[in-house]
């Protein structure tokens, strides 16, 4: 399916349902996750069959070229493994469903399977994940002239007519319903225990400025200048002409982790106590059990209590990244930053190695930090406010710059330790991590080194402001660790 060269941006807008109507859509969301699975479990069925080919197996070792890929592209035609041939699979399925899913929500259901499925097909992914029971929670349309779509301030759909709620002082969502809509997609959300429903408008355009109602001034204006960016796993430094910063990316998540931990806890206590069939002597889980699992009443209360929790957390993290994105935005219009396999700083190390005192290191590395604080979600949430004003974010080549290597006083490379946080030149202390924010605003515009000029003239500017970021870390009751305060 061709993909949209316009911009466009979502409204999410809730939607006033009845008992009935709630009943109708779990169905039709139910018939939409079978048919997914269906073409889903179809897609693997063709390409295993096309991977017995002989001429497949030879053209898949050749090396990269035109005529390879345009041949991989005749056997995928001819075995069935394409979008359009997903669009063809599913027309007769949704026939004796026709009163509940139309024809462009099959073929976008379609779609969404074929796009899982290509994951794995490019290297992208290990594996496709089938759909469990009131787990699909979302069905979209193709435009908003068939099948889902949005009109009058109601949503339609093959019979159903839910009102949606528009209040009358959001000024945002009234000035953003006069672009045009792309498409309509339906939510399922389940906040507090209950199942809530929710329309997402997909607009042309860009989303509408918001303005402070009292001066008229737009709260969120798009500044002038270099900003550097030092990304971790939980902190991110920010250096600019006009402020220095050293901040914890998604403070709001902190004082739900605690919480998350008891909870884990409880549930690994309750599923152990229903199932004691299913785990070994050592506490194990019995690989060869086939038996199924038990669930108590307590256990799904412990889970849906634990699904609730995680969800605050997305929803204050998602938060927290949009607050701080507002604010970077409003320092400078050229933004550059370390590009950071977080992948990988997800994963436990191979090698094992031992201390000083004959221990073995702990081979956990940064996962739960990347999870809690999300900083590759926070570059492009920024990265996408940054595109609605025709501009991108700038990822400078990390192995050339080396920007925590590097004095600009001395012009010399220095290696330190992780554990290092304090930069020494010429007798003044740098926090490391603001340093290296410093250096990399001075990048030149070949994002591949650090222009030594940029540096020394920026110098003053900047140490006034870091002295003073520094004043206000050590008047704060909690900071993380890695900052070196």
């Amino acid at each position: 399916m061709a993909k949209s060269k316009t911009k466009s941006y979502v409204l999410t807008l809730k939607l006033k349902t009845e008992i009935w109507q709630e009943h109708i859509l779990e169905k039709r969301f139910e018939i939409a996750r079978k048919l997914y699975n269906a073409c889903l479990r179809e897609c693997l069925k063709r390409y295993k069959k096309l991977q017995h080919n002989k001429e497949y197996q030879q053209v898949i070792q050749q090396s990269a070229s035109k005529e390879k890929n345009e041949r991989l592209n005749e056997l995928y035609r001819s075995y069935g493994v394409t979008e359009y041939a997903m669009h063809d699979f599913i027309k007769p399925m949704r026939s004796p469903f026709k009163k509940h899913i139309d024809s462009h929500t099959a073929q976008k259901i379609a779609t969404r399977a074929w796009l899982a499925f290509e994951k794995v097909v490019l290297g992208n992914a290990k594996q496709v994940y089938f759909k469990k029971q009131n787990d699909m929670d979302s069905v979209e349309s193709k435009t908003n002239e068939t099948g889902i779509r949005f009109k009058d301030n109601q949503l339609l759909w093959n019979g159903l007519s839910i009102p949606v709620i528009v209040r009358e002082n959001d000024i945002y969502a009234h000035i953003a319903l006069q672009d045009r809509i792309k498409y309509c997609r339906i939510v399922r959300k389940r906040i507090r225990g209950k199942i809530k429903y929710c329309i997402q408008l997909i607009l042309e355009g860009t989303p509408p400025k918001k303005f402070n109602k009292e001066t008229g001034e737009i709260k969120h204006p798009l500044g002038q200048g270099d900003v550097g960016i030092d990304i971790g796993t939980q902190t991110i430094a920010v250096c600019s002409a006009s402020d220095v910063k050293l901040l914890v990316l998604a403070p709001s998540v902190e004082n739900i982790e605690k919480r998350k931990r008891v909870l884990l806890r409880k549930l690994d206590r309750q599923r152990r106590a229903n199932n004691p069939h299913k785990y070994n002597k050592d506490g194990t889980i019995k690989k060869d059990n086939k038996e199924k699992w038990i669930w108590s009443k307590n256990y799904i209360k412990t889970r849906n209590e634990l699904a609730e929790l995680q969800r605050k957390m997305a929803d204050k993290r998602k938060q927290d990244h949009h607050q701080l994105a507002n604010w970077m935005i409003t320092l400078g219009d050229c933004f550059k930053v370390e590009k950071m396999n977080f992948k990988a700083l997800q994963k436990r190390a191979k090698e094992t190695k031992v201390d000083a005192n004959g221990k073995y290191k702990k081979k956990k590395r940064f996962g739960k930090s990347i999870a809690n604080r999300a900083p590759s979600l926070f570059l492009t949430i920024l990265n996408q406010k940054l595109q609605y004003e025709d501009l991108q974010l700038n990822y400078i080549d990390t192995f050339s710059v080396k920007a925590s290597q590097y004095d600009h006083q001395n012009n010399e490379y220095n290696k330190k330790t992780l554990s290092q946080r304090w930069h020494e030149t010429n007798g003044c202390k740098i926090q490391r991590d603001l340093y290296s924010a410093f250096l990399i605003m001075s990048v030149k515009d070949n994002l591949k080194e650090i222009d030594r000029q940029k540096c020394v003239d920026r110098w003053d500017c900047f140490i006034h402001l870091h002295h003073k970021e520094m004043e206000r870390l050590r008047l704060q009751p909690c900071v993380v660790s890695s900052m070196g305060v």
